[in-house]
């Protein structure tokens, strides 16, 4: 049976403290970026919207958080992924949670994006 959540609060109840404040953070992190930044549920993790476009997703799971910035925001930066030597696929980047959340690379990766809604609306 899947879960469902009507919002980020109810998904974040799912997991440990430890676990629980590495998403809170990185969610505070993305709003940081923009005032305008929606949030909602989307494939069932925390989605966030920029000019009413999806920006970014995340998930947390056991041993990671899933960043999901799309194709071209992984594509974008893959040489940081790998000299940081994190898992990554098409869609997808793996952060370990035993470790800090890049911040840096994450508000790098969010600005390309936002740059990227912004060039497609122009």
């Amino acid at each position: 049976m899947k879960n469902t959540f009507k919002n980020i609060d109810e998904y974040l109840l799912l997991f440990s403290e430890d676990i629980r404040k590495k998403l809170k953070a990185l969610r505070q992190n993305i709003h940081r970026h923009d005032s305008e930044i929606e949030e909602y549920i989307g494939y069932q993790m925390p989605a966030f919207r920029y000019r009413g476009k999806p920006l970014i997703y995340f998930a947390g799971y056991k041993k990671h958080i899933g960043f999901y910035p799309g194709a071209e925001g992984i594509k974008n930066f893959e040489k940081d992924f790998l000299e940081k030597k994190y898992k990554f696929s098409k869609g997808a980047v793996q952060f370990p949670v035993n470790g800090e959340l890049p911040i840096d690379l994450i508000d790098k990766i969010i600005k390309f994006r936002m740059a990227e809604i912004d060039q497609k609306k122009s």
